[in-house]
């Protein structure tokens, strides 16, 4: 079987944006050849995808509209899972249609399963697989579709989908590192604080009854922990609320804002600990994007107006657009990375050899390798690191609090 024997041609559908603002309808019929299928279209109303269907050569059998539209998209590690399997089906030459049904009925995640039928409902109807992936934006971002289009008009699919498997599963890899290793301390600080709003909140109060009694003037840090504890005790549902409140309106305003979205990226890379960290994350992303993007046959200033995208951080679309704009002039790769003034000098030595000697994909490879392992060993260090400060953080606080409440029984005992 051919390299290109999952493509298949068909106008495009509706673009998403068009899509979304009609009503989701669930359909069931056979095809021309008397097989059950199913799937889900956006449309007017009924009488229109009925229409729609019967154009397309399918006998409806049920139509029913959907009540829940913001079901939501396929997690990384869901489209990672994904895009081996079909990479490995077509590798051995399993046809398309034939791949998304293997792949459906061998799922036990209903998201997966969900979309995966509605992928294979539409490329049984004669669409591409990347117009079908464009009816679901959130579970395939355009760098992803753009990919699996240009191996559906070149034929190789295969090679394109296991590339997309690699970049997929290595981003998932360092995703997943890194949340693991922050996770525990996070995890700590979190029950740590419970602890501590308990002992506020239940602990300190029955201590107050028995400071009276002493019928003498309290310590100063005894007072304070009595005053943390009455405010929280009288005032705690208002505090939740407020940080409730306070978290909502911090991300209304990043959503809507992109000046805001912007300074924040650019405040993160500048923290002084995680800001290298988050530096060299988000350059073995750049990096393996556009290894990605290159190895598979763009060209490089439409790579890096994809990569602008998907760069994950405001600064770094930023710098990429400036370095699209150089390259669509006529200037070299390395030195329009040079003059954003934001890649290293090794990274932008890398370009300079992989343009010079015609594998830019292999060298930008390469680099994020490099930056992913520079990230894992610093992810370890920084674990190792903050474990020990959560400890003597956490002592000093709850110690501070015990001793704060014995002081006044401490001087009683002096003075008798």
């Amino acid at each position: 079987m051919p390299q290109g024997a999952l493509h298949a041609t068909h106008p495009m559908p509706p673009s998403p944006s068009e899509a979304i603002q009609e009503p989701l309808f669930a359909w069931e019929g056979r095809d021309k050849h008397g097989q059950s299928i199913r799937g889900e279209m956006n449309a007017g109303g009924a009488s229109m995808v009925q229409a729609q269907l019967r154009r397309r050569g399918i006998f409806v059998t049920r139509i029913r509209q959907q009540r829940h539209l913001g079901r939501r998209g396929l997690r990384q590690r869901e489209r990672a899972v994904f895009t081996r399997q079909l990479a490995t089906m077509s590798r051995a030459c399993i046809p398309l249609l034939q791949s998304l049904d293997l792949i459906a009925r061998g799922q036990t995640n209903p998201t997966l399963m969900r979309i995966v039928q509605q992928l294979r409902a539409e490329v049984a109807t004669g669409h591409d697989l990347s117009s079908a992936m464009a009816r679901h934006p959130q579970s395939f971002p355009p760098v992803y579709r753009q990919l699996v289009a240009v191996g559906e008009s070149a034929g190789v699919m295969d090679t394109t989908l296991d590339r997309l498997a690699v970049y997929e599963e290595k981003a998932l890899a360092l995703h997943q590192h890194i949340r693991s290793a922050l996770m525990y301390p996070a995890v700590v600080m979190v029950v740590a604080m419970l602890v501590v709003a308990m002992i506020l909140v239940v602990v300190v109060p029955t201590f107050e009854d028995v400071f009276v009694s002493f019928g003498a003037e309290l310590p100063l840090p005894t007072r304070v922990v009595m005053s943390i504890s009455e405010a929280l005790v009288a005032l705690w549902w208002q505090a939740l609320g407020a940080i409730a409140c306070t978290l909502c309106l911090v991300r209304l305003l990043v959503q809507r804002s992109a000046a805001l979205q912007g300074a924040l990226d650019g405040a993160a890379l500048r923290l002084p600990v995680l800001g290298p960290l988050i530096a060299k994350a988000l350059l073995a992303r750049w990096t393996r994007t556009l290894s990605t993007l290159v190895g598979a046959g763009i060209p490089l200033v439409q790579a890096l107006g994809s990569l602008a995208s998907a760069a994950g951080n405001r600064v770094f679309a930023q710098a990429t657009r400036q370095v699209q704009r150089e390259v669509s002039t006529g200037r070299r790769l390395a030195q329009a990375m040079q003059d954003a003034q934001l890649f290293p000098p090794m990274v932008v030595q890398m370009a300079f050899i992989g343009e010079e000697s015609g594998s830019l994909d292999s060298m930008m490879g390469k680099t994020a390798d490099l930056f992913e392992a520079e990230v894992d060993a610093q992810v370890k260090g920084l674990s190792s690191l903050l474990e020990p400060v959560i400890i003597v953080v956490l002592g000093a606080l709850i110690g501070g609090i015990v001793v704060a409440l014995y002081l006044p029984i401490f001087q009683l005992g002096s003075i008798a």
